[in-house]
């Protein structure tokens, strides 16, 4: 028999399970041969090699014994990756209250999780591990006992789909549902660990459906995976579905449609693309102000999201603007202590920080700060995040200490309430990272940023945009402590990746050309830099426009690197160019502003123009005295 089974170990053990549950070795053979010859004929195992052959031989007879109950399950198992699956899935959509607002989709996946344990008061494990104690007795399923998960091997996987007895697109549809039903959309850590691992087995089943298949509600509740795995493209293609469908079923400006655009214009927002994000959170406000009135909960958040647009434009004013009136409306509607009434405080500190306008931001993170104590206590996750935003506003001010000690105090209390691995912990770590480095502690930089940079990777993936940002970190790092070699080669891969993952114009793949060119720039690789820089610049120009901080910033590195290579000229007039722009986007006392009005000193200083190069670097100075005391707090740089 061994030799009919081709000494493959898989076949035999198989087979050993059969004959120890059903039957005797003589007729075992007499079955096994009839249904190879069965299976030879079969147009999906054709073409497949012995080894193929003589185990699904095997599996069908095993198959053939099984209840419906166990399977039904196999068949669920080919339709989500082989490795993996829990009991807690099904547990999860069996005592979910998800509506999916569709009565026969909502039926058919009751039906299928009532075969696995699913009772009107909840979820029968016992029923449950019945079926895998069946499906065990004949070697079709494994359990890892490291991981608390199921796996079913690769071929048995590939061959239990051929056995499906209902239609195979129907089933993948009701898998991606129960996965949808089993996930709610908080943020605790639990949470987003038990998302990440739904990741593989939502890739399966969504390989074998059309966006026209799903159901809008799973659509758009399973686009907070591909939101926190960083897959923005299939985020997008998702949300355009979800639109589409309820503008037919529900019509253009039905409530539930205008959250579908809200969240379409968040995902253009997320892939740099602002000025489309700009247009539909144009239309999905209007409509919404029409519809449900200007202080609705949706039309804020609405107005929050184009604020937060036009922040990432560098339109300042516009977006304080907004977020003024977001403000006002919220304290009006919800009263000054609300959540939401401090979260829109915290965004307009975030706009006065970005101006420049530190001593507006300081204030109010404070105040918010404050409130939030009183209302929450002093350990909220809410608390930590106000204390991380008023750290980032010492931050831009040079005030190292302050911003180190609050960030310390932030990690360590993350770390005992959301987890080491929560990404707040992380973002905090990578702060406090860029703290040490912008210290000279570089040695400290580098070990933090390569905790940060192993967990991300183990939690995200080597190419999530957080992941990539942690890169960059360390490879910023590696260019202060004149690593120049391994900065370059991590500046590269970023590079790659996010133009492969993200578009060759999109704002973080331009800032990583930025950063490649400087540390070309630093190797002494002048021609390099300039080649890469003119090509940032052009497309940071179409991509943001003449204005744009990063482009100006761009500009200004440009500059540079042709007076360095004795451009003078050239230097001397790009920097006119981008001063005139910053003190109209920035204002004359902001710190960019001064920098690059230094830049312009030094230019005339090498041009033999003393005079001017000196009047330029008083100016300089007069404006940086006024900022007199970083250390207190006082009021530095502003507009």
């Amino acid at each position: 028999m061994i030799q009919e089974l081709h000494c493959f170990a898989l076949a035999v053990a198989q087979a050993g399970a059969f004959i120890h549950c059903h039957s005797s070795l003589c007729d075992y053979r007499e079955l096994y041969q009839r249904e190879r010859n069965n299976l030879l004929q079969n147009e999906e195992i054709q073409g497949q090699d012995p080894y193929h052959l003589a185990v699904y031989s095997t599996w069908r007879l095993s198959y053939e014994k099984l209840d419906e109950s166990a399977r039904t399950f196999l068949q669920i198992c080919s339709c989500l990756h082989h490795e993996g699956i829990s009991e807690e899935m099904f547990e999860r959509a069996a005592v979910s209250q998800l509506n999916l607002e569709d009565s026969e989709l909502q039926d058919e996946v009751a039906k299928l999780l009532n075969r696995l344990g699913k009772q009107d008061t909840g979820w029968s494990s016992w029923t449950f591990q019945k079926v895998i104690m069946c499906l065990g007795s004949h070697s079709l399923i494994e359990y890892d006992h490291q991981n608390c998960t199921y796996s079913v091997h690769p071929l048995v996987h590939h061959w239990s789909e051929t056995t499906m007895e209902r239609n195979r697109h129907n089933m993948h549809k009701l898998i991606l549902t129960i996965i949808a039903l089993s996930f709610s959309l908080t943020y605790t850590d639990e949470d987003i660990k038990y998302r990440r691992k739904l990741l593989k087995h939502m890739t399966k089943s969504m390989a074998s459906l059309q966006l026209e298949d799903i159901n809008p509600l799973v659509g758009g509740h399973i686009t907070r995976i591909y939101d926190e795995a960083g897959h923005l493209k299939e985020m997008e293609a998702l949300e355009l579905m979800v639109v589409e469908k309820r503008k037919l079923m529900l019509g253009d400006d039905h409530p539930d449609t205008l959250t579908g655009m809200h969240n379409l214009a968040g995902t253009f927002f997320q892939q740099g693309r602002w000025d489309e994000a700009e247009a539909l959170y144009l239309v999905v406000l209007e409509k919404q102000m029409l519809m449900l009135g200007d202080d609705h909960p949706d039309t804020l958040w609405s107005m929050a999201g184009l604020a937060l647009t036009y922040s990432s434009q560098g339109r300042w004013s516009d977006a304080e603007a907004v977020k003024l009136v977001v403000l006002e409306k919220r304290k009006l509607v919800l009263g000054d202590d609300h959540p939401k009434t401090l979260n829109s405080m915290a965004n307009l500190a975030l706009t006065y920080s970005s101006q420049g306008r530190w001593s507006d931001a300081e204030a109010l993170h404070l105040m918010v700060l404050e409130k939030r104590k009183l209302i929450l206590g002093d350990e909220h996750p809410d608390i930590l995040k106000s204390m991380g935003n008023l750290a980032t506003t010492y931050m831009k001010q040079g005030r190292w200490k302050e911003a180190e000690a609050l960030l310390v105090a932030v990690m360590e209390k993350m770390k005992q309430l959301l987890g080491e691995n929560h990404p707040d912990t992380l973002i905090a770590m990578g702060l406090l990272a860029a703290i040490y480095r912008n210290q000279g502690r570089l040695d400290d930089a580098e070990a933090l940023e390569l905790v940060v940079l192993e967990k991300r990777k183990r939690l995200l993936g080597d190419d999530h945009p957080q992941t990539l940002k942690a890169v960059a970190g360390l490879a910023s790092t590696y260019g202060k402590k004149g690593r120049l070699g391994d900065a370059e080669a991590l500046e590269v891969l970023v590079l790659e990746k996010r133009k492969f993952l993200q578009g060759d114009e999109h704002p973080l793949t331009l800032m990583a050309m930025s950063n490649l060119a400087l540390t070309y720039w630093k190797q002494g690789r002048l021609q390099d830099a300039v080649t890469l820089q003119l090509v940032t610049m052009k497309k940071t120009k179409r991509t943001l426009g003449d204005d744009h901080p990063w482009t100006l910033e761009n500009m200004a590195n440009l500059a540079n690197t042709y007076r360095d290579q004795g451009r003078l000229k050239d230097a001397e007039a790009l920097n006119m160019e981008v001063i005139e722009k910053m003190k109209r986007v920035l204002g004359d006392r902001h710190p960019d502003t001064l920098k690059i009005i230094s830049s312009l000193a030094a230019t005339y200083r090498d041009l033999d123009r003393l005079d001017d190069g000196e009047v330029l670097e008083v100016t300089v100075e007069e404006h940086r005295k006024r900022c007199e005391d970083f250390e207190a707090g006082k009021a530095c740089y502003e507009t």
